[in-house]
């Protein structure tokens, strides 16, 4: 009986202290955004992804936002936004109403693009609150058929032994997949000529006619060729090798500190309420531990990546550093 009247007292006290002004000054603020956050999400949530539907970026979307739904009751809506290297679908979050109901897909392109682009209409760590991070998937180092080099010590005498003939291919200017490559010639001394395609496709049927050499290619897209023999890996870009290729090793073990990923997660614009973010924090963490999710994540490349916001933003200020200094080295600029 105490305890009950000691709880009803608290509550008068609040409704009391929120009908003067001073209370309202004081409290009212957090706890119109606690009880708003207990309410999220009354309607469906918007999940922007820069990329078209059908690939792995957008797989990875739909299954983090089809349990998202499942979990909060509402549904997490994919939007697929393509075009200017993802930079479209970026700038429809950036511009959104900050209430929690328009949230990103964050992926590489957002920290190669913060230094790529002359001209962004945002700046991304300013303008995006991290929310969480999904995954991180390694790229992977693969020759062609006619490439001698069996490992990555081997495949660097063999360039330098050929200068102006080895030639890296892409899926384009600024991806991931080039960027991976030109992180490895700037620690390497290993000078190649890139060439562009568009898209992982066309690029992997070159490599495959022995037309290019080597590609830093997004596992999900490449790792079937590679298991059925067709193409050679020569190591993962992760600091870790990949539960899905365990016996191919790192680039970093034989180029020390070489670190090159797609970092996946979700982000929201500036000023969502922390609330919010901690709310959708939680549910994502809750959705990458369960062992169904965990599965298909590996199964794409990349095992789940549970974090707080605050980690989750460190490490893409990490990662726009990263890839600020190989666009420098590189000397690329999209204008």
């Amino acid at each position: 009986m105490a305890s009950r009247r000691a709880a009803i007292g608290l509550i008068a006290l609040g409704v009391s202290a929120l009908a003067c002004p001073i209370g309202q000054a004081l409290i009212g603020e957090a706890f119109i955004g606690e009880a708003f956050a207990l309410d999220y999400p009354t309607r469906p949530v918007r999940f922007i992804v820069g990329y078209p539907a059908g690939g792995s970026t957008d797989i990875v979307a739909r299954l983090i936002g089809q349990r998202l739904s499942e979990r909060l009751g509402q549904q997490f809506v994919i939007e697929n936004k393509p075009g200017a290297g993802n930079n479209i679908g970026t700038e429809t979050v950036v511009k959104a109403d900050p209430d929690g109901y328009t949230v990103l897909l964050v992926n590489p392109a957002n920290f190669i693009n913060a230094s790529l682009y002359v001209n962004l209409n945002f700046n991304f760590i300013r303008d995006i609150a991290p929310v969480a991070s999904f995954n991180r998937v390694p790229n992977v180092m693969t020759v062609g058929p006619d490439v001698p080099a069996k490992n990555v010590a081997e495949f660097i005498a063999y360039v330098k032994a050929n200068p102006g003939k080895v030639n890296m291919a892409s899926s384009g200017n600024g991806t991931s997949v080039h960027l991976s490559g030109e992180l490895f010639m700037a620690m390497s001394g290993a000078k190649m000529l890139h060439v562009p395609y568009r898209g992982a496709a066309p690029a992997t049927t070159d490599l495959l006619g022995n037309r290019v050499q080597v590609m830093f290619d997004n596992m999900p897209s490449i790792i079937g060729h590679i298991r059925g023999g067709a193409l050679r890996a020569l190591a993962v870009t992760t600091a870790a090798r990949s539960p899905e290729l365990p016996d191919v090793p790192t680039v970093a073990e034989t180029v020390p500190g070489y670190e090159a990923s797609a970092l996946f997660g979700m982000g929201a614009p500036r000023k969502t309420p922390p609330e919010i973010i901690a709310r959708l924090n939680r549910e994502i963490n809750a959705v990458l531990a369960e062992p169904e999710v965990r599965k298909r994540l590996i199964e794409l490349g990349g095992e789940p990546l549970i974090t707080t916001p605050e980690e989750f933003g460190a490490m893409i200020a990490a990662e726009t550093e990263k890839w600020e200094k190989v666009v420098k080295f590189a000397d690329i600029k999209v204008e």
